[in-house]
């Protein structure tokens, strides 16, 4: 209906963007009614998202004609703003921020490093950032889980976790049980998505293949490629993510610093 108001297709985007933000606030209105408040949290991502996916954009089409090596940079400005996101759902657990920077550089860095030399990922900048972009994208999403989960976890069980400090057990054996369900829980959408790939959905990039004139099986393949990609990279992230937050949870004398507002 609206490409009937607007034949611009600039005019036509912002149109569209406002009626999907509009669809999304309604929901947020809807919790609003159930005493869940999210109004400012959610007008301010919707508002940033907007200029941000504006900016990047502009920005990849000067980038696109650029040296194939500008493409490391802006990856690693990724993992640094996708640290930072998931950092602000570990409110309370000390170097949040460092443990989500090296989980997601060294965890989707090193699988976008490995498939890229295996040749699963051209070289070239219009493949490599996209690609490079939801594994990094999917590693903060896992992060982010990981340490909330955490978090939650550990406050809940601060007495249990302090009687088995008593009784004479090691940091990390008394949050193991808590370390453990923050790794499994983080990994459900990656698992998830696997599993209802074609099915539940159809991916955008194995329709974009599509439209370009890939052939239907290769799409598909690569696809699956793609997800088995970003399930390694969520996968290794939360690993070396839930090892390092073990280490950030007590002080040298072995006295659990994570703790509850009543603690």
């Amino acid at each position: 209906m609206l490409n009937r108001f607007f034949t611009d297709q600039l005019y036509l985007g912002l149109a569209q963007s406002a009626a999907a933000g509009l669809v999304a606030f309604a929901v947020v209105l809807l919790a609003r009614s159930r005493k869940v408040h999210l109004e400012s949290e959610a007008a301010v991502a919707l508002v940033r998202g907007l200029v941000q996916i504006v900016a990047v954009g502009s920005v990849l089409v000067a980038l696109l004609r650029g040296p194939q090596w500008t493409s490391v940079f802006l990856l690693m400005a990724m993992v640094l703003a996708a640290a930072a996101i998931s950092a602000k759902r570990a409110k309370g657990i000390p170097g949040s921020y460092r443990i989500a920077a090296w989980s997601i550089s060294c965890g989707a860095g090193s699988v976008i490093a490995v498939m890229t030399c295996l040749g699963v990922i051209d070289t070239a900048i219009t493949a490599l950032i996209p690609v490079g972009s939801m594994l990094i994208a999917n590693a903060m999403n896992t992060t982010g889980l990981a340490l909330n989960r955490f978090r939650s976890d550990v406050l809940a069980h601060v007495g249990e976790i302090e009687t088995a400090l008593a009784l004479g057990a090691k940091p990390n054996e008394s949050i193991a049980p808590y370390v453990q369900s923050s790794f499994e829980s983080s990994l459900i959408p990656a698992i998830d998505s696997l599993r209802s790939l074609g099915i539940v959905w159809i991916p955008g990039m194995m329709a974009g293949m599509l439209v370009s004139g890939s052939r239907p099986i290769y799409a598909a393949i690569y696809q699956f490629v793609v997800m088995a990609m970003i399930f390694a990279s969520s996968g290794l992230t939360s690993l070396l993510c839930t090892m390092l937050v073990r280490s950030h949870a007590f002080t040298d004398a072995e006295q659990l610093l994570l703790r509850g507002e009543s603690h």
